[in-house]
């Protein structure tokens, strides 16, 4: 075999940086954010395990395997578990999302952990880092080469997801440097994730978070017992980014600088809104309209400024946007958004059922919503909102936003994650002394040996 090149390729950087990390280096502020992480998908997984989507994936897999997917009381392999939670936890697009990417990053690489922690009999500590790593990676990767991915037609949490649970699965696992290289290399073969989804509101998009968690704890799994992967799996000429950004043209420092001191999941933003993260901003705006006392019929037409990033996913085609083919559609339709959230009041769970898309309240609501590209608009590194409604009776309101709720200028406090968790550990049915109690036990997660059978049923 020929002797490797001199030069260090980025996944070798970033893998020296995730193998020396140590849970005493992991600052507090971030062992807070995987705790918050943790405790945000244990309840979106719960709130989803009775929907038509997951009922369809469980019956497509084998049971056995003594791996937990959580709310369910049958165990399956670690691959298996991953693909179920990660698909859960996005299931209804309620999950953390990441301004500067976008992308999820928790729900990807926590299935990938847990998995890898109940399978080979990991504990607390080993999860931390492993999540650490994972959604660190995950969050940086998105910057490398902003907007270029989701423009080239791929989903970037199922893309740059399975890269981040690969690290992560290998960090948890305990996997050293070469394996850690192999099982990036590894993953950037399993990556993937087309965004045709779009056209009619197929359930694919709900999938990816799973099948990237899946392939990042096979890679590992395959980088630790020595199977070889290319070392330039990112950067090279028919790496990661040339096959699904179009471009190897980045900035690969953003991944590897400052890595285990500097901390970009701190920004994570937890959605106030079971919807897309961009259509996040515009329902506040709504909402605020609706306090102010305007009723749908009031309105007359309604146009809102919008970053060119957004058009091709939640405003074009506008008459398919108008009319959702169905209520996963219409969580990627910012006219049904504003609509449903001027109407209703809110944008939970509830607002984005079969009935409400076809609730021809909001959908007249949502027909005479426009758009205009804004050229400024500061998108990816802010996501905006903007509601400029004329009324029937000629007096125009506006309501602007400039970043997302949840996030860094404006986080959600711990007692709001921890009451997200609660309600949607009700709409899953889970009894609230149940959900009392892991909340209970979250703060003693990475300190302790893991039974994660707790989760289960």
């Amino acid at each position: 075999m020929n002797a490797p090149p001199s030069a260090q390729s980025v996944a070798e950087i970033l893998a020296d940086k995730a193998v020396t990390l140590r849970p005493e280096a992991i600052p507090a502020a971030a062992r807070e954010r995987a705790e918050q992480l943790l405790i945000d998908v244990v309840g979106l997984c719960v709130a989803a395990r009775d929907t038509d989507y997951m009922k369809a994936l469980v019956a497509a897999v084998d049971t056995g395997g003594g791996c937990t997917a959580i709310g369910r009381a049958a165990t399956y392999g670690a691959g298996t578990a991953a693909l179920i939670n990660g698909t859960a936890a996005h299931g209804e697009d309620f999950d953390d999302t990441f301004e500067g990417g976008p992308v999820h990053s928790s729900a990807v690489v926590i299935p990938a952990v847990l998995a890898a922690c109940d399978r080979f009999g990991l504990d607390g500590r080993a999860a931390l880092l492993g999540i650490v790593a994972g959604v660190e990676a995950t969050c940086r990767l998105s910057m490398i080469v902003p907007k270029a991915i989701h423009k080239a037609g791929f989903h970037p949490t199922s893309v740059l997801g399975t890269m981040g649970a690969a690290l992560a699965a290998a960090k948890a696992m305990g996997l050293d440097r070469r394996q850690t290289v192999d099982a990036l290399g590894i993953a950037g073969s399993m990556a993937g994730g087309i965004i045709e989804y779009l056209a009619e509101g197929a359930w694919t998009k709900r999938m990816h978070p799973g099948w990237a968690a899946q392939a990042g704890i096979t890679a590992a799994r395959l980088g630790q017992t020595g199977f070889l992967g290319p070392r330039t799996v990112l950067e090279g000429t028919h790496g990661l980014f040339h096959g699904f950004a179009r471009s190897i043209e980045g900035d690969y420092g953003v991944l590897t600088n400052g890595f285990g001191e500097k901390w970009y999941m701190d920004a994570i933003t937890f959605k106030p809104y079971a919807t897309g993260t961009m259509n996040q901003p515009y329902v506040d705006c709504a909402r605020r309209l609706r306090a102010r006392g305007v009723r749908a019929e009031d309105v007359k037409e309604i146009l809102c400024e919008t970053a060119e990033g957004y058009v091709h996913r939640l405003w074009e085609p506008l008459a398919s946007k108008h009319r959702p083919a169905n209520a996963y559609a219409a969580k990627f339709s910012t006219p049904f958004n504003i609509a449903v959230a001027l109407v209703t009041g809110g944008a939970g769970l509830a607002a984005f059922t079969e009935a409400t898309a076809r609730d021809e309240r909001i959908l007249a609501l949502a027909s005479k919503v426009r758009y205009v590209v804004d050229p400024k608009n500061p998108y990816p590194k802010a996501y905006t909102g903007h509601v400029l409604m004329t009324l029937k009776d000629g007096k125009v309101l506006e309501e602007r936003q400039p970043h997302i709720r949840g996030g860094a200028h404006e986080p959600l406090t711990r007692v709001e994650i921890e009451a997200k968790f609660r309600d949607n550990c009700e709409h899953g049915g889970w009894p609230k002394n149940r959900a009392q109690r892991f909340l209970e036990s979250a703060p003693k997660f990475f300190n302790s040996p893991l039974d994660l059978s707790l989760l289960r049923g």
